[in-house]
């Protein structure tokens, strides 16, 4: 079997099963696991797939500019942004973290809700300037212009004085093995503070971003309480269930 044969069996695979293994691969085609370890590390190195110890799993399908991900999914987050505006209650103290599902549940903030809001989304401060009943604190430091946010330390002490509610994540890869991991390391540094800050975390994902994987972790699976998604009653979510986590 040629490399782009084997290359090409491995994603479809990926595909079906949401995980490879090494083992498996080398009876599946017959050859070295040798050679299924260069083959995977060249489909990661094109950022087709994430290694793990013994095999691999798919890579997160999010595009990485914000622009671009503000319309990628955008009724799914429409869906997701209504079932978490359900555990807002008038009162809370809430993070919104910087990503476009974030945005989606602050455009829905009814003008009646009473919250005090911390964030490091720079659309967020902008769309709850105006709203009559939240406190808006912006957790301010270097901009990050592709995603709208702001990162580094200063970012970083302002989230470790909070204590907050909820803390709402915008996430773009969920695995139960790898945890909840991000593209971007100092992003990824943000959320881990976050996630620390905050009574419950809520991670908001559409469906897609289940069993998937990028190179920096934020935090294990069972540090979040709630997921909140476009399709919950999809078979992906069971082992999610089963570790305890609250699907919605």
């Amino acid at each position: 079997m040629l490399k782009e044969e084997r290359l090409d069996y491995i994603l479809k695979k990926l595909r079906t099963d949401q995980k490879v293994l090494q083992t498996e691969l080398s009876n599946d085609l017959q050859v070295s696991e040798d050679t299924v370890r260069r083959d995977l590390e060249s489909l990661a190195q094109n950022g087709l797939l994430i290694k793990v110890r013994g095999g691999a799993i798919p890579h997160s399908p999010n595009p990485y500019s914000f622009k671009e991900r503000i319309v990628f999914h955008e009724d799914d987050k429409k869906v997701i942004a209504r079932k978490a505006l359900s555990l807002l209650e008038n009162g809370q103290t809430i993070i919104l973290d910087g990503g476009t599902s974030t945005l989606s549940l602050a455009k829905l903030f009814p003008q009646h809700l009473q919250l005090r809001v911390i964030t490091n989304s720079v659309p967020i401060v902008v769309q709850l300037m105006d709203h009559p009943g939240v406190e808006v604190i912006f957790a301010g430091g270097k901009i990050v212009k592709d995603s709208q946010t702001v990162i580094g330390m200063d970012t970083i002490r302002m989230f470790q004085k909070v204590r907050a509610d909820i803390g709402f994540l915008g996430v773009c890869s969920l695995h139960t093995a790898v945890g909840v991991t991000g593209p971007d390391i100092e992003e990824t540094e943000v959320k881990s503070t976050i996630v620390e800050a905050s009574s419950r975390v809520v991670a908001l994902a559409t469906s897609d971003k289940m069993g998937t994987a990028e190179h920096f972790k934020i935090c294990g699976i069972t540090d979040i309480d709630t997921i909140v998604t476009d399709q919950p009653e999809d078979e992906l979510f069971i082992p999610y269930r089963q570790m305890g986590l609250q699907v919605l």
